[in-house]
């Protein structure tokens, strides 16, 4: 079954940091592509970040450019996704993907409250 368990949501306050994970089984994690989005209450899902299946090249959406890194550890098949600088416009559900199987993974997100 192909999986992936995000973890590590929370609330903050503004200008905290929070650290997302997320865990993948049933495919080949260090051959994907993997992404970052998020859903925000009554918005469309968006794109937040992306890394190569190597690591070698990454990319952000502008909002949260400077602010948000994604990392992988291939070894651990885990995704990272570190949050500094949170502001209350981040507040959302965070999902992990691997690009190519999106209609396939099973994921639940994790709920990221940015509130004072």
């Amino acid at each position: 079954q192909v999986q992936v368990v995000e973890s590590g949501g929370g609330l903050v306050q503004p200008g905290g940091s929070l650290r997302l994970s997320c865990a993948a089984s049933g495919f080949t994690f260090s051959t994907r592509t993997m992404t970052w989005h998020r859903q925000a209450p009554g918005k469309e899902r968006e794109f937040v970040a992306l890394i190569t299946s190597a690591g070698g090249r990454t990319n952000y959406a502008d909002s949260v450019k400077g602010r948000f890194t994604i990392a992988r550890d291939n070894a651990k098949n885990t995704l990272y996704l570190q949050m500094n600088s949170l502001k209350p416009e981040d507040t959302a559900v965070y999902y992990c993907n691997a690009v190519g199987l999106e209609s396939v993974i099973l994921n639940q997100g994790t709920q990221v409250t940015v509130s004072s």
